[in-house]
């Protein structure tokens, strides 16, 4: 049976079941060198030096041609497995999120470059707006910026062809089976929609999202805060590429940690939320472990987008509060 119709039937009820889960039950700056990249990952940090290097791997990484064909002819499992070993396999898959694996999408070797570049110009971008505004900037506000700031410098045919293709593509290819939840690269998160939540340099959407998190630091207290709220189109682009660099060209791989442009709920009302001084672990199955994270539990009300053992090819994200 091949593995790409098996998750996508199993996909299909998987979306409505994911909405369903009640929340986390109890098993359960410019990059230097030089002036390329700040380290801009929530839930993968990486370190100036880090990042060069990742890029530096991306560009000049060329893999063994057999296994590169076997990734792009992805998906094929001995016709005779049972659907509980292939459940296992893909289970596994999920607990080695950071890993590659056989059936793995990498971005071709012609789109290198243009993954670097475009990465590259939009963190420029967001060095130039600030990272709090950078996370609503529309796309065609990116645009603007980039055109009137030499700094920047104006995105190029093929950098601009290389993102719409990359927010069009077919993520079930990548092994990603979430719902994509905006279908317009250009999107704009209007001011009177959102809120931005004080010393947290995030955003919300007023409403239903904004009551939730109140509600959350009414019930729980101060030691939770909001690690990351609304994701624009761009911001949620630039998340991607930062992480498909980090993950050496793994399209697969990085979609496991970062929804695609597109498919993110950041973008319609889901937010995340962590422990106050607890860092980079909130974004790490470390937060599970919190006694932050056991009065989530303990509320009752709230739901998980990503829980243990989801079949929207996405780890577990004990952080992710749905709201959308």
């Amino acid at each position: 049976m091949n593995r790409r119709n098996f998750l996508g039937s199993i996909a299909i009820g998987s979306v409505a079941a994911a909405t369903g889960f009640r929340l986390w039950d109890d098993k359960s700056a410019t990059l230097q060198p030089e002036m390329l990249v700040s380290p801009i990952l929530e839930d993968a940090p990486a370190t100036s030096v880090e990042m060069a290097n990742a890029i530096q791997h991306v560009l000049t990484a060329s893999p063994d041609k057999d296994e590169y064909l076997l990734a792009l002819t992805q998906n094929l499992v001995e016709p005779d497995l049972a659907d509980e070993e292939q459940l296992a396999r893909y289970y596994q898959k999920m607990q080695n999120f950071e890993h590659s694996h056989q059936e793995d999408v990498f971005i071709e070797s012609s789109q290198k470059p243009l993954l670097v570049s475009s990465f590259q110009r939009m963190d420029r971008v967001q060095s130039l707006v600030g990272h709090g505004n950078f996370n609503v900037l529309g796309f065609d506000a990116m645009l603007n910026y980039a055109r009137q700031h030499s700094a920047v410098g104006a995105f190029t045919k093929s950098e601009l062809d290389f993102l719409e293709g990359l927010f069009f593509d077919d993520v079930q290819r990548y092994g990603f089976f979430g719902e994509k939840v905006i279908s317009s690269l250009t999107a704009v998160v209007n001011e009177r929609d959102r809120i931005k939540v004080s010393r947290t340099g995030h955003f919300l959407f007023r409403g239903e999202s904004q009551k939730v998190y109140e509600k959350i630091r009414s019930d729980v207290g101060d030691s939770v805060i909001l690690t990351s709220g609304i994701r624009s189109i761009v911001k949620q682009t630039h998340l991607f590429l930062a992480k498909t660099i980090q993950s050496e060209g793994n399209l697969s791989q990085a979609s496991r940690s970062l929804a695609p442009p597109g498919h993110s709920f950041h973008g319609i009302g889901d937010f995340d939320v962590g422990k106050v001084g607890f860092g980079v672990k909130n974004f790490t199955a470390d937060f599970a472990s919190t006694d932050e994270y056991q009065r989530l539990v303990d509320l009752g009300y709230l739901d998980m987008r990503y829980p243990e053992q989801n079949l929207l090819g996405v780890r577990f994200e004990p952080w992710h509060i749905q709201v959308a």
